[in-house]
């Protein structure tokens, strides 16, 4: 069977009719309910946050985001974006309470730095693997999204991606994205093995308790089995000590966090970091 992100992109698919049938199959609203609980629960938030809902589509997460009780940290405030304007306007034909935006996740996320508290997805960022025209590269639209997300959220904030990879390959390329970013990213698997194994890929802005291994970047995952962490900072790590303050390789880096934090900056070039002759 077909997958639909492999032959029309979100918003063509998801037309008027495949809306309404979403939003109203009982099993679909058990199962994001279930995803939306899953994550809430992987984000572990001890009081009310303003949330970025990633592909929120009609508003089913958004719900339950919502109705979280006092008592496990809730009712969160939240905002979601959508490629989908069928979807948003069944949403608004729900009458949730979030913010929506209609906009293409690929092609970033157009929010303040440091806006959010944490952010949940659930079952969109799959779509970005798949380029609608020859111009638009799968690799390129997951950096947007990535390097937007990462600059939107606090730091110390966190968010899980709930997605249905194609294959290892589609996975690896997400949380490759993920990591080049700046996110320390952890993968967990619920019901492996299985037709019906849910993939998470839990992300985290800097501040994140690392364990004795220096492993656990996220610090919600220490103890869960069947997780695979990804941290590209320590295989990057050369042991030749600092990068020299002023060359190239530091003007690069300070370039990319900036960026990261949404900052406008030059673009790099063959002259980045070179000196300049001394005029007599």
């Amino acid at each position: 069977m077909s997958r639909p992100e492999d032959t029309l992109s979100a918003d063509v698919h998801y037309n008027d009719s495949e809306a309404r049938k979403y939003t109203t199959s009982s099993r679909i609203q058990n199962i994001q309910a279930s995803m939306t609980h899953r994550a809430l629960e992987l984000l572990d938030l001890s009081s009310p946050s303003l949330i970025l809902d990633v592909g929120c589509g009609s508003g089913l997460s958004g719900e339950i985001l919502s109705s979280i009780p006092s008592e496990e940290g809730g009712p969160h405030v939240w905002i979601g974006m959508d490629v989908s304007a069928s979807m948003l306007d069944v949403a608004l034909q729900r009458d949730v309470e979030g913010d929506l935006l209609l906009a293409d996740i690929g092609q970033g996320v157009p929010f303040r730095a440091g806006a959010f508290d944490a952010a949940i997805s659930i079952s969109a960022i799959q779509w970005l693997c798949n380029a609608e025209s020859s111009d638009v590269s799968p690799a390129g639209r997951l950096s947007r999204f990535f390097n937007g997300l990462y600059a939107s959220l606090k730091r110390g904030g966190r968010a899980v991606c709930q997605f249905y990879p194609k294959n290892d390959e589609q996975k690896k390329m997400i949380t490759t994205a993920a990591v080049k970013a700046g996110f320390g990213a952890g993968l967990l698997e619920d019901d492996p093995e299985t037709k019906n194994v849910k993939v998470y890929l839990v992300l985290t802005v800097g501040g994140g308790n690392l364990d004795g291994n220096g492993a656990d970047i996220t610090g919600v995952i220490k103890g869960m089995e069947g997780v695979d962490v990804l941290d590209s900072r320590k295989s990057n790590r050369s042991g030749r000590g600092e990068i020299k303050k002023g060359s190239k390789t530091w003007i690069i880096k300070k370039k990319e966090q900036m960026e990261r934090k949404g900052k406008v900056v030059k673009a790099t070039s063959k002259y980045t970091g070179r000196k300049r002759r001394v005029a007599f």
